[in-house]
């Protein structure tokens, strides 16, 4: 598959500003791969498409406040630093991203908060933008902490809205977000509420947490025709024991197993191995899925509607197949589906 099969007929006006009122009010597409149909419904019917003992696998990560603002020593200039991850706790190195980053070099001092609460020194250049900083501060690791997130403002994209809001540091979260590490969110997982939850519970569906530590790679763009010399920023991810033993469960008792998101998905086919069970680990995936690629343990997946030529459209065209999942994006767009982030969901069965 090339790059340029991933283009539809796309305008910013598709993407949604907000979330709809209540998380499992979104719309839903259900798309059936084998009788190759496409139903309407509301996100809170998803599961009337399970039975007892199919298995929700959710990403329980949690979005810290990881967008700042600051000025640059001496000219006072205005920057935006973006926080990626932790580097050492110790003496509190993170790596960043800075903007505008022309002027930023090794050895500047950059102030944060009223009265400068916050200081850090630029020690070295990662990429054209990327840098590692050094905050310095007087207090204890927790105190530093909750200095920078009290500074921080949730990391929702610019292209869903210039100007994040209030209700976005709820909003921009799924309701089991836990592990505190992504500078994004799983957004599939942000249409479940604790009413839908507790639904799943009575009807006996199973649900169990992998982690993945969203980066700023998931937005990445491919800028290369031939999609296999195409690489994806590593991520951290955990499957502990207890999530490995439900998946597994579930697969030999022929179960549906349902990957909420593709960041689940990714996670859960970085873990599978030869025999098409997952086991325990943790690391750092870099894997990129697109078509053709051979899924081994999610039979169904729920992810939102993605932009052309991401690397989330190509994971759920592989899923899915290349032409019911195209077909769907136009019919999407031909029903008033709100696209991105805060937009509606696919079901895959």
């Amino acid at each position: 598959m090339k790059l340029s099969q991933y283009g539809y007929d796309f305008s910013p006006e598709m993407l949604a500003k907000y979330p709809a009122d209540n998380r499992d009010e979104s719309r839903l597409m259900v798309i059936n791969r084998a009788k190759g149909t496409i139903e309407h419904r509301i996100f809170k019917d998803i599961i009337e498409y399970f039975d007892e003992k199919d298995l929700f696998v959710f990403n329980d990560t949690k979005v810290f406040p990881a967008r700042l603002y600051g000025n640059k020593e001496k000219t006072g200039a205005e920057i935006e630093i973006f926080l990626l991850r932790e580097l050492n706790r110790e003496l509190r190195l993170w790596d960043v991203l800075v903007d505008p980053a022309r002027k930023i070099r090794i050895g500047n001092k950059l102030y944060f908060g009223d009265d400068d609460l916050l200081v850090a020194e630029v020690i070295d250049n990662t990429t054209s933008r990327g840098r590692t900083l050094r905050f310095l501060f007087d207090g204890s690791y927790e105190e530093f902490k909750h200095a920078l997130f009290a500074l921080g403002e949730t990391p929702l994209p610019k292209w869903v809205r210039e100007k994040v809001e209030p209700e976005d540091a709820e909003r921009y979260q799924t309701i089991f977000a836990e592990k505190e590490g992504a500078v994004a969110a799983p957004t599939a997982g942000m249409h479940f509420s604790k009413h839908l939850m507790k639904r799943m519970e009575i009807k006996g569906i199973d649900k169990t947490f992998v982690t993945l530590h969203i980066g700023l790679g998931n937005f990445r763009t491919v800028d290369v025709e031939d999609l296999s010399k195409h690489k994806m920023d590593s991520e951290q991810f955990f499957v502990e024991e207890a999530a490995a033993e439900a998946v597994n469960a579930a697969k030999r008792q022929e179960h549906k197993v349902v990957a909420i998101g593709t960041t689940v998905m990714r996670t859960i086919e970085t873990a599978v191995s030869t025999n098409g069970m997952i086991k325990p680990m943790e690391g750092w995936t870099n894997k990129f899925i697109f078509a053709p690629y051979e899924f081994t343990v999610a039979d169904a997946m729920v992810t939102n509607l993605h932009l052309p030529y991401s690397t989330q459209l190509m994971m759920v065209a592989a899923f899915g197949g290349y032409e019911t999942v195209m077909n769907a994006y136009k019919v999407a767009k031909e029903e008033g589906y709100r696209f991105g982030t805060y937009g509606d969901a696919m079901l895959i069965l």
